[in-house]
């Protein structure tokens, strides 16, 4: 078991924040694993598998270095650059990425392989490389989709900042990521595989969502960050599409409101969640609970709204 020792000032400093680039790396991890978690990542797996293969196939060092970085146990670090949260912008990202010296990307390899770094490798453009791949990566698979990625993970920070004002740290942290929880007495458990403490006093702590299921730790001498996958319920609902049927009985908007609300949600997360005015899911929801398909319930300084046992049974139903 590892953690790490939070002093109180880190923890009060610490944050939430959306990168870009943290999304385009979890991208590439999916991609390179080719394993996917839930029908969303199948699907999108099934539409950018092959041309990400055919990329790899034509380029050999390439494919040797992205396996070598991020195909074992241990990221090589260079490839997992801790977020800025001052510059949720993937091009200044990315250049970060790409001016690391080429003697500490051929050490971090070697340090991600556990040994001696392999003959092809051994080159002074690995960071480019590797740059020009996430461009790639970013430009094919991520971009056309950020507005949605987006809100997905502005919805995620929601519900997570809603937790801890709630319940505090524990109940915002716990399970963030596999092994991880928050121990008390300033130790937050971050794996469950033996390594040696860290003391984070004097770094900035940040926690960033993914939503491809895949997550790592990161850190430098300023900061330190825990990139996660979204809340299941959240990454699957920014694509929840509404069944035929309801969405002629309901409309199209306000079916697909309810849809999304399986798991309860506030006012404000189905705005980030849908793209939809404010007014306008304040109208669908009012409607839908007067129709006895929601009911509201508080949650510290949040009203939450989920679906009844009605409203289940309608969106359950077959066209």
């Amino acid at each position: 078991m590892s953690w790490w020792e939070i002093t109180a000032d880190t923890l009060a400093a610490s944050r939430f924040a959306v990168s870009p680039l943290a999304e385009t790396t979890a991208a590439l991890k999916l991609l390179e694993r080719a394993s996917a978690a839930d029908p969303g990542e199948r699907t999108w797996l099934a539409a950018h598998l092959p041309a990400y293969r055919a990329c790899l196939a034509a380029d050999p060092v390439t494919a040797r270095l992205v396996r070598a970085g991020l195909g074992g146990s241990w990221n090589a670090t260079f490839l997992t650059p801790t977020p800025d949260a001052t510059e949720p912008d993937f091009a200044r990202e990315l250049d970060r990425l790409a001016s690391t010296a080429p003697a500490v990307a051929r050490a971090d390899l070697a340090e991600a392989l556990g040994g001696p770094l392999p003959a092809e490798l051994d080159r002074p453009d690995l960071p480019q490389r590797a740059a020009e791949l996430l461009d790639r990566v970013w430009r094919h698979t991520v971009q056309p989709d950020w507005p949605r990625r987006r809100r997905i993970l502005e919805c995620d920070i929601l519900v997570r900042t809603a937790r801890l004002a709630h319940g505090g740290w524990e109940s915002a942290l716990d399970e963030l990521r596999p092994g991880m929880r928050w121990l008390g007495a300033s130790r937050l458990r971050i794996t469950l595989r033996d390594q040696p403490p860290r003391e984070l006093a004097g770094t900035r702590l940040l926690f960033v969502p993914v939503t491809p299921s895949q997550g790592w730790l990161a850190w430098d001498q300023h900061r330190h960050a825990v990139i996660y996958p979204c809340t299941g319920a959240l990454a699957d609902a920014g694509s929840a599409a509404p069944p035929e049927a309801l969405a002629r009985l309901l409309g199209p908007a306000r079916a697909r409101v309810l849809v999304l609300l399986e798991t309860p949600l506030s006012t404000t997360h189905l705005v980030a969640l849908t793209g939809q005015p404010l007014g306008s899911v304040g109208r669908h929801l009012r409607v839908l609970h007067d129709a006895g398909l929601l009911r509201r319930r508080r949650s510290g300084r949040l009203v939450l709204y989920g679906r009844t046992e009605l409203g289940n049974a309608l969106v359950g139903g077959r066209d």
